[in-house]
């Protein structure tokens, strides 16, 4: 029986390469994006523009967005599809694919990345004609999570928030770098920008959320960062930027706001105006 799952990725992650990187630390971005390309049997398709790019990246994660097993054949067939989101230096995000199967000749795990979404569709329709049993492709029923699953996994799953450790370089600029993207007109005032000024460091977190999704594969994008800025004297201020192509025209946007809730009540009402179930 082939069985599959596919979601918005905010169930489960992963980091990729060696468990706590070399010496017991976390890896680098830097190091996450050697490890994706060590393993992949082509990653040498991924331009050198991007990956200049990639070697910016201040931050990295990794999302299930979907996976497929067959368990009734000499051995278990599966395929995994991750999502890695690299937060770059200028403030953007730049997202890799990687396909994770085990349908070659030899028992064990193949991989291959893709920066198009489009070329990784049609990467996993050749492995899942593969596995079999009919296949999959978007939007099948076949895809979809049940309903009722995806509720225990958003309730079994809460938003976690890293230690901060702050970065203290060209603090005043990254902050005048975030609050020109803002395309919100009720973003922080001129006050915030004045004091910010002064920060002596910052620190960037992706922050994960319990969020709702519809349940078959959908291209909304909407995401969650927070900014911290340390300030003289000890204080700390957070500006919460919402990244997302919620937009008329699919265009992804950003948006910077001072509270956490105000952010939030943003994402929902951009997805009700496009109908979208976040």
């Amino acid at each position: 029986m082939a069985k599959t799952r596919a979601g918005g990725g905010e169930g489960e992650s992963r980091g990729c390469g060696e468990p706590g990187g070399p010496a017991g630390r976390e890896p680098t971005p830097a190091e996450q994006v050697e490890e994706l390309l060590k393993r992949a049997q082509n990653g040498f398709e991924i331009g050198e523009s991007v990956l200049e790019r990639l070697r910016t990246a201040l931050m990295h994660q990794a999302e299930l967005r979907s996976y497929r097993q067959r368990n009734d054949e000499p051995r278990p067939l599966r395929c995994n599809t991750y999502r890695h989101i690299f937060l770059l230096a200028d403030g953007s995000s730049l997202l890799l694919y990687e396909l994770e199967h085990d349908t070659g000749v030899r028992e064990g795990f193949l991989y291959e990345l893709y920066v198009h979404e489009s070329a990784l569709d049609a990467a996993e329709r050749r492995v899942h004609d593969r596995i079999g049993g009919g296949g999959i492709g978007p939007g099948s029923e076949d895809e979809e999570l049940p309903a009722w699953l995806a509720e225990e996994l958003l309730l079994a799953m809460g938003p976690t928030r890293p230690r901060r450790e702050y970065v203290a370089e060209a603090s005043p600029d990254h902050a005048r770098r975030l609050l020109r993207r803002a395309e919100n007109a009720d973003g922080p005032g001129e006050v915030v920008r004045e004091l910010l000024q002064g920060a002596l460091g910052h620190h960037i977190a992706l922050i994960t959320k319990p969020r709702r999704r519809s349940a078959g594969r959908d291209a909304t994008w909407c995401r969650f960062y927070e900014h911290a800025f340390l300030l003289e004297g000890g204080g700390e201020v957070s500006l919460w930027e919402l990244e997302h192509n919620m937009t008329a025209d699919g265009r992804l946007v950003c948006e910077v706001y001072l509270d956490e809730a105000e952010a939030e009540v943003a994402a929902d009402r951009h997805a009700r105006a496009q109908g979208v179930e976040l």
